[in-house]
């Protein structure tokens, strides 16, 4: 016997989540939203405090009904839209549409993952609808219809094909497009300037042991360079490399080029300074929604709305095992990197027994940079670290597996060990008539402890090895 209502946005959501309640809740999609501002219309009351009009959609008056309907019968409403300001929001406008808001039974459910322990957890501890998540979804609206309605008409006339080619202008596309002529203006008034660099191959005595130097200062007036044993000292003067100054500058023609690489070849070179330390490569936090797109587009060649669309159906409930829907990453619309303790405690746990104890590092707790972020979100992860992209290959498409086995991978190695690289810098020295006229320099890079890199460098080496020089030894141009 069904005894409470329930209602979320999506039809797919509502069969998953319907599925984990079980038969005493009935459970509703609303579809997206149910009411918006007028089409016809500003629908924006400005001399009354920006009063908006809002209208319910003609296409969702069915759904209203039903809602009107089961809510009279039901002994508790759950709102489970989604768990941002948009979800906020059409909670809100399902509350004022059906004529909810005097129920005292009405609650409002945020659950980050479509699983049984996160749904069941949620209706555990119901809360109040956020009147602040509310007003800022409204602003934003508001503010879209405001630029939108205004500005959108003087497209139409101004750029070609009228009104017939509806043009529209928002918030974000109208300063997209000032940010995109200012930066086209950067490229037009841009001033070419030529500028070569010159590597030089060296080698060890007996043709041994090859390596690549770059050219990395010289004197404007042929005068001799004071080589100091102090590495800091050199890379002072390196900040003048590509600038004119009195006594460096870049170089700027073929014909300069052509004369160093000349003098280079007949050059005598020795190993003036070496320089060895230890760094360590943190990894990046786990993604937020911009972080994911940014990797999908670069690695996985997708575009956002792809990226976005297929994060849906992953966030939404994928049939794995038995058939039997489940969701498999947390809500794909934040822009918070926390993580919840059960992830961070289970995280540690794969990568014991995967990896081993020494490529752990404890729980890592990322500090979100934007200060609007909402803390309450997590991170997009998935929703077991134990449900690996090779385990469940088979019940996701081409485009899923991409897009979870890139989630999976980052997650974890958000929570792996730093990686240990030895670095070598070495300054050469090379002399014309016995006196140095020319500093190369070559850096080298092994990877002590490969850490977090084991899975983004497991199928390549990323080590530069340097041969074994010391100071002072003479070198050989090839």
């Amino acid at each position: 016997m069904v005894k409470n209502l329930v209602i979320v946005e999506s039809p797919a959501k509502a069969k998953t989540v319907g599925r984990f309640l079980g038969d005493t809740y009935k459970v509703i999609a609303s579809v997206g939203h149910i009411r918006d501002l007028p089409k016809g219309f500003l629908g924006i009351d400005v001399k009354n405090n920006f009063s908006p009009l809002y209208e319910i959609a003609k296409d969702k008056r069915k759904i209203i009904s039903e809602i009107k309907r089961e809510a009279k019968k039901a002994e508790y409403i759950f709102l489970a839209t989604d768990p941002d300001r948009e979800g906020e929001a059409i909670a809100w406008h399902i509350v004022e549409s059906a004529e909810l808001r005097t129920n005292s039974q009405l609650k409002r459910v945020v659950f980050h993952e479509i699983t049984a322990r996160a749904v069941k957890e949620s209706f555990d501890h119901p809360r109040k609808l956020d009147q602040d998540l509310i007003d800022s979804q409204q602003a934003r609206r508001l503010l879209d219809r405001l630029v939108g309605f205004k500005l959108s008409p003087l497209l139409w006339y101004k750029i070609r094909g009228g009104k017939r080619r509806r043009l529209s202008a928002g918030r974000v596309q109208s300063p997209a497009v000032g940010l995109i002529v200012d930066r086209e203006n950067e490229i037009i008034n841009f001033k070419n300037q030529e500028y070569w660099s010159i590597n030089v191959i060296l080698s060890t005595e007996n043709k041994h042991d090859e390596f690549e130097s770059t050219l990395f200062l010289l004197t404007s007036k042929n005068e001799n360079i004071e080589i100091t044993d102090n590495p800091t000292d050199i890379k002072k003067l390196s900040n003048n490399t590509r600038k004119t100054t009195k006594s460096t500058k870049f170089i700027d023609n073929e014909e300069e080029a052509t004369k160093i690489r000349k003098e280079l070849e007949n050059a005598s070179y020795t190993v003036k300074t070496i320089t060895k330390k230890e760094e360590r490569n943190s990894p990046r936090p786990p993604f937020i929604t911009s972080t994911l797109q940014r990797a999908a587009s670069s690695l996985l060649k997708f575009s956002p709305t792809r990226t976005m669309r297929i994060a849906q159906t992953l966030y939404e409930g994928v049939g794995i095992g038995i058939g039997v829907n489940t969701g498999l990453i947390t809500y794909m619309r934040t822009d918070s990197t926390n993580m919840s303790e059960s992830s961070l405690a289970e995280s540690e746990k794969f990568i014991q027994e995967k990896y081993g104890e020494n490529y752990t590092n404890g729980k890592r707790r990322y500090r979100t940079k934007n200060k609007t972020a909402q803390e309450a979100h997590e991170a997009i992860r998935p929703t077991s670290i134990f449900n690996t992209p090779d385990k469940i290959s088979s019940f996701l498409d081409k485009g899923q597996h991409a897009l979870y086995k890139l989630i999976w991978n980052k997650t974890v190695a958000s929570q792996m060990a730093d990686a240990i690289i030895d670095q070598t810098t070495v300054y050469i020295d090379a002399k014309r008539n016995n006196k140095t006229k020319y500093v190369l320099r070559c850096t080298g890079s092994v990877v002590k402890f490969d850490g977090h890199k084991i899975l983004s460098s497991k199928d390549s080496d990323t080590s530069n090895e340097l041969p074994d020089l010391s100071l002072d030894q003479k070198l050989d141009f090839k």
